[in-house]
């Protein structure tokens, strides 16, 4: 098996009964979807399940008209983290999480090295102010957000989302624009 063998080419291998090609693909896409679901779902168990969720539909699908299997993985990702978030109101739960971190964690107890300490702290109150802010955006921003954090192109976005190019591009202009008023507050 090539080692840069293409994802639709490892896809094409595995519909016609090669199990090791399903296993790279899982091997190369276990990783960065896990980190796409844990922007969805704060519990890790909980992603975990969303992951192989994810894979198992893929398993399942088979399909044969792919384009671009990573944006079809993500695709079929977004769906059960939306379909997740929906059943069990997982944004409230998670803004709680980050409202309890940010009281139990938000402050070091020792001070060897001050202005590292300060540093981190600084780091952890922008990381908690964007969280926040991300959290009370619309959730086709919000949507917008976390594929792009996932390293997703304006191309892959669109095609994910359905949406033309151009519609995402404003999307994120305007996600810019509100994250920065939200953060600044």
């Amino acid at each position: 098996m090539n080692s840069q063998e293409s994802d639709e080419a490892l896809y094409a291998r595995w519909i016609g009964g090669d199990l090791r090609a399903f296993d790279a693909l899982y091997a190369r896409w276990e990783r960065p979807l896990f980190g796409f679901v844990r922007a969805f779902v704060r519990d890790q168990a909980e992603a975990e399940d969303v992951l192989h969720e994810a894979f198992m539909s893929i398993l399942r699908e088979r399909r044969k008209d792919i384009r671009s299997f990573r944006s079809w993985i993500y695709e079929v990702t977004r769906h059960l983290c939306l379909n997740r978030a929906r059943s069990k109101k997982r944004a409230a739960r998670a803004l709680e999480e980050v409202k309890s971190f940010a009281l139990s964690g938000g402050e070091a107890s020792e001070r060897h090295d001050a202005s590292s300490v300060e540093n981190e702290i600084d780091a952890r109150r922008r990381a908690i102010a964007l969280e926040r802010a991300v959290s009370r955006l619309p959730e086709m921003f919000a949507e917008v957000y976390r594929l792009r954090a996932s390293g997703m192109s304006y191309d892959e976005v669109a095609e994910i989302l359905g949406v033309p190019v151009g519609t995402v591009k404003s999307r994120v202009h305007e996600m810019v624009l509100r994250l920065k008023e939200e953060v600044s507050r």
